[in-house]
């Protein structure tokens, strides 16, 4: 079931939760409510008028486009890994971080190339930055650092959508998501988190998993994938915590702080399956939990975005949530080619010169 509300849901609810956060990425507790009242920030601060993204929902554009890329490069008989084609999609990525807009037609590969606002520095992760600069590619078997931070698993989320499990199957799938987290983040708990997020996304917006059953399907897919890895046991202790939490009393902020800060990749998917669990039918109060915290709240907020959106699609979400957020039908415009996939060669010439580098079929 690939219902295209689920695709807008999940993107826009991730770039919702990462708008929201933004403001109050880098603020304690204290200084998040002394600022914005008992109740924390719970609605957008906004910047001359727009709810701005961070580099959360920049890098899940990206992926998005590397994914589509490969699709149609594949489609014309080119035999090319997806996690190679999105490893280029984040190489366009750095590209905006470190020029000025336009930059000339030879180095526009990607048709968000064309997209001026993505050209902002938005916090961008240093590590991040680092390896994708070195200009090689990590992978999960020869992994480029050693970092488990949220910068894999909050820009995955896209990899969960598109993919039809009858054709690809679910344990290809949660692959492509470690793989793409590697690229930049080498560290076990840097790509397992991703998997189990691209896991969680495709369950919900393919089927009709609940939030709890989908978290609970990630984590034993992880034991199956992983059974001998030295960090799985930090990664299930967590996840194990987390739904634990959402059915126990604490007040949101208490709880989180059990699961941490999310600033390694983690933690980030225990605070947004907290959240997504304790307020499946709820998004509002499910991202006003997500990002009121000690941490890195757009990743937080961004992630539990994700996963509510994906389960109850853009319909389901607020229009406080959909009104004035920055590239808002640029990401409606990702969600619905994800939804739609690549179409025969030489049949959509709009399409091939969004995928197919260089505008060529």
């Amino acid at each position: 079931m690939r219902d295209i509300d689920r695709f807008r849901g999940c993107l826009i609810g991730g770039a919702a939760g990462d708008a929201l956060g933004y403001a109050v990425e880098f603020l304690r507790e204290a200084d998040i409510f002394r600022r914005y009242g008992r109740d924390g920030i719970t609605g957008y601060d906004l910047a001359k008028g727009i709810a701005e993204i961070s580099d959360d929902t920049q890098m899940t554009l990206f992926t998005a486009a590397g994914l589509l890329t490969g699709d149609a490069r594949r489609m014309r008989g080119v035999a090319e890994p997806y996690e190679s084609a999105i490893a280029a999609g984040y190489s366009d990525w750095l590209k905006t971080q470190q020029k000025r807009y336009p930059v000339p037609d030879e180095d526009r590969s990607s048709w968000l190339m064309d997209v001026p606002e993505l050209f902002s520095r938005r916090a961008p992760g240093i590590t991040c930055l680092n390896a994708l600069s070195a200009g090689i590619p990590g992978t999960a078997e020869n992994p480029i650092n050693n970092s488990k931070g949220c910068g894999g698993v909050m820009r995955v989320a896209p990899i969960g959508l598109f993919f039809n499990d009858r054709k690809t199957g679910i344990r290809e799938i949660d692959r492509i998501g470690a793989e793409a987290a590697a690229v930049t983040h080498g560290h076990e708990l840097g790509y397992i988190p991703a998997a189990a997020l691209v896991h969680i996304v495709h369950r919900l917006s393919q089927d009709d998993s609940g939030v709890e059953e989908a978290v609970q399907d990630a984590v034993s897919a992880m034991k199956d994938m992983w059974p001998k890895t030295d960090s799985l046991d930090r990664f299930v202790f967590l996840m194990d915590k987390a739904l634990l939490l959402a059915h126990g009393s604490l007040r949101d902020v208490e709880a989180i702080r059990q699961l941490g800060e999310g600033w390694v990749a983690e933690e980030t998917l225990a605070i947004a399956a907290y959240c997504a669990v304790k307020y499946p039918e709820d998004f509002d109060r499910a991202m006003i939990a997500s990002v009121n915290h000690n941490g890195d709240s757009d990743s937080t907020g961004a992630v539990t975005g994700n996963i509510l959106g994906a389960k109850l699609g853009l319909s389901g979400i607020p229009q406080k949530y959909t009104d004035n957020l920055e590239l808002r039908d640029t990401i409606l415009e990702m969600a619905d080619d994800l939804w739609r996939g690549s179409p025969n060669p030489g049949t959509d010439p709009v399409w091939e010169m969004k995928y197919i580098p260089g505008g060529k079929p």
